[in-house]
């Protein structure tokens, strides 16, 4: 498996409290939340940091705030980071309160997007 059930399990846990239409899906070996069909956010295992990351697709305005933080990284499958999205480290959403605040910020840029 290429992602932590738990993890998943708070997100939804969350995605559910805020009365968000939403369903899960395994993509890209983890799992990915989609809201109004579209990714999200989601969970996997990075091979090269070695441990379970939160993806969240922020847009770019946000990512450029973000990615200064420690506990963040670029989204980077193939290489070339993906824009508008960002990796989030364990430390990044081990409390629940920081976990939402990711999931927020990505549910705002899915508010915004057609």
């Amino acid at each position: 498996m290429g992602y932590d059930e738990h993890i998943g399990d708070r997100i939804r846990h969350i995605l559910k409290s805020k009365r968000v239409d939403f369903y899960d899906k395994k993509m890209m070996g983890g799992l990915v939340f989609m809201v109004n069909e579209k990714m999200c956010c989601g969970i996997h295992i990075d091979k090269k940091y070695g441990d379970s990351l939160l993806m969240a697709k922020i847009g770019t305005e946000a990512y450029e705030m973000e990615i200064e933080k420690n506990v963040c990284l670029p989204m980077d499958f193939t290489g070339r980071p993906m824009k508008g999205y960002i990796f989030i480290i364990p430390e990044g959403f081990d409390m629940d309160k920081d976990l939402e605040y990711w999931i927020e910020k990505a549910l705002d840029f899915n508010r915004t997007t057609e």
